[in-house]
């Protein structure tokens, strides 16, 4: 369960704040099948309040994700061997997707950043078992995608 004070935690890093709220939102597209890409704006707001970095790259991140989430699916399904995709953990799954994304689409970010990143948001909302288990699909999609390490 996420606690309200831990949604947006200034480290003063925008990219590290931006993918938590991404993952966040990311979840709840999930879990409301994208009826609530419409309150978007409103949640960004809510969150983010006048640092519009944060928002932009969040925005960014959301959207990117949810556009190509046929693509990126794919790419965790394919990774996940002996692992039945409609029974990975719902925030597991939107760690990945917004992960996976970054992976193809976000050249400006270092693969190992990425990985990185979604293993400290799996630390802080997921399981003890989901870090290595998230690092080894997202090694598995890099290797996919041809990515070098």
């Amino acid at each position: 369960m996420i606690d309200e004070d831990e949604i947006l935690v200034d480290d003063g890093d925008p990219r590290r704040m931006a993918r938590t709220l991404a993952m966040q939102f990311v979840y709840q597209l999930d879990v409301q099948k994208g009826h609530s890409l419409d309150v978007l704006e409103i949640f960004l707001e809510e969150n983010c309040g006048e640092k519009k970095e944060i928002s932009g790259i969040a925005r960014k991140f959301i959207l990117g994700t949810w556009k190509n989430l046929d693509m990126v699916d794919s790419l965790i399904k394919k990774a996940c061997k002996n692992w039945d995709f409609s029974r990975l953990d719902c925030v597991d799954k939107s760690n990945l997707r917004l992960a996976a994304y970054q992976l193809l689409e976000c050249t400006d970010i270092p693969p190992k950043v990425v990985i990185n990143e979604a293993i400290e948001l799996a630390k802080t909302y997921s399981s003890v078992q989901a870090p290595r288990f998230i690092n080894g699909i997202l090694d598995a999609i890099m290797k996919e995608i041809d990515i070098p390490a």
